[in-house]
């Protein structure tokens, strides 16, 4: 059976990436453009892992993984946030929100896909 990932950013270059580096790995992916949509596309699809932006409009990445941690089907799904941000206090607040891990900005493929691997059952 096939991984799926649900991808949240604000960026379409970004989402672009994404979904070739996933795609290519084999995974499904569904792409939303901020927080807002990730929950919309969360309604009717269940990823085994979540890639989320912080900075996003509408609803913004610490938004969008505290309102899925308040979904009881989506409670352990992994969540790696995937920013530009570094800084230690905004890895602690994506922590508290919920978050299961952080990857900076540029992402490289292979690391990403390892990055999944890790936290996929």
């Amino acid at each position: 059976m096939g991984v799926n990932i649900l991808a949240v950013d604000d960026s379409r270059t970004m989402r672009d990436m994404l979904a070739l580096a996933l795609g290519a790995a084999g995974y499904t992916v569904r792409l939303a453009e901020d927080g807002q949509q990730g929950l919309e596309t969360l309604e009717n699809f269940s990823p085994d892992a979540i890639l989320s932006d912080i900075n996003m409009p509408r609803l913004d990445g610490f938004g969008f993984v505290q309102a899925v941690r308040r979904i009881e089907r989506h409670r352990s799904t992994p969540i790696l946030v995937l920013t530009t941000e570094d800084a230690p206090e905004l890895k602690a607040r994506a922590r508290t929100a919920g978050a299961t891990g952080w990857i900076v900005k540029p992402f490289d493929a292979p690391k990403l896909i390892r990055a999944l691997q890790m936290v996929v059952r």
